[in-house]
């Protein structure tokens, strides 16, 4: 691997610890530490600041969110800045009174605001009230452009849409980035929780291959309670960075924190898209009832 067009990642794969300053500070030093251990670019895991509130509906948790740019982006933006890396966070945002996003923030080494992208697929289902909070985002499927490649960041549920990620590598990304908060029942057996796991996995290998892009997901990990009573969320973790034809090239754990480090070789989409021409060979003229919701 030519160390001239490496790029070293590092995914922050944590657990709440109680409040968003708490957060934030443990937050702080992970970075730092993955800078020091030579990362370029750090990839939080969704909604980093606190709980995966959207256990329950509640407008309580609406005193969550802040505005963009705010508080959190300016603690972000100095982090990226004191130690020259592009960061990746994950923030609640309040666009106006009534009006919220799920929002990716992006910063580049000298602490600038490089973009933000708002979560476009919101899921709604037990355990993951989503759309209770978040309103779609409107910023659509556009790559943010970095000092050490254009990003294609979406979140989440985004994760499971092959249009979202398609729609990137159409616009150029060279890296594919989720930030992910999500995790299986406790009390569905260990046959049903492995399935889920891997098909979560499965998702991002597809988009890999069908892509010839790198994807890095940065997963939340440890149980959550559920505000409900019912039996929480047990965060499975297991964050992980593949190269372009699905194949990883770092996996972490499914139960701690753990700053997953990689070195992507940005050279390999090159090659890769060379040798499987997926581009060239879609039927773009067949494919219009894609803009549907079902064929009846």
């Amino acid at each position: 691997m030519n160390r001239k067009t490496t790029l070293p990642v590092a995914l922050i794969q944590e657990r709440n610890h109680g409040s968003a300053e708490d957060n934030l500070a443990v937050i702080e030093a992970r970075v730092a530490e993955a800078a020091r251990r030579g990362a370029r670019l750090v990839l939080l895991q969704e909604l980093h600041n606190g709980p995966y509130f959207c256990q329950h509906e509640s407008v309580q948790e609406f005193d969550r969110a802040e505005p963009i740019p705010g508080p959190s982006t300016e603690r972000l933006g100095h982090l990226a800045r004191q130690h020259g890396v592009v960061l990746v966070g994950s923030l609640f945002e309040k666009r106006a009174t009534g009006l919220y996003h799920n929002t990716a923030v992006v910063f580049e080494r000298d602490g600038s605001l490089a973009g933000k992208y708002r979560k476009m697929h919101i899921p709604d289902d037990p355990g993951f009230y989503e759309k209770f909070y978040f309103t779609p985002g409107d910023l659509g499927f556009e790559p943010i452009q970095t000092s050490v490649a254009r990003l294609g960041v979406m979140v989440c549920w985004d994760q499971w849409y092959p249009e979202g990620a398609r729609l990137m590598a159409l616009a150029g990304a060279e890296l594919l980035l989720y930030p992910t908060a999500i995790g299986w029942d406790p009390d569905d057996t260990p046959a049903e929780q492995e399935r889920q796991r891997n098909a979560w996995i499965l998702s991002h290998r597809g988009h890999a291959v069908a892509n010839g892009l790198p994807v890095l997901s940065c997963n939340r990990v440890g149980h959550e309670s559920s505000p409900l009573g019912t039996s929480g969320i047990q965060f499975w973790g297991s964050s992980h960075v593949l190269g372009p034809q699905g194949e990883f090239l770092a996996e972490a754990g499914q139960d701690a924190p753990e700053i997953l480090m990689a070195e992507v070789d940005m050279e390999r989409s090159e090659h890769v898209r060379r040798i499987w021409p997926f581009l060239r060979d879609r039927r773009i003229d067949a494919y219009g009832d894609l803009l549907r919701r079902y064929r009846d």
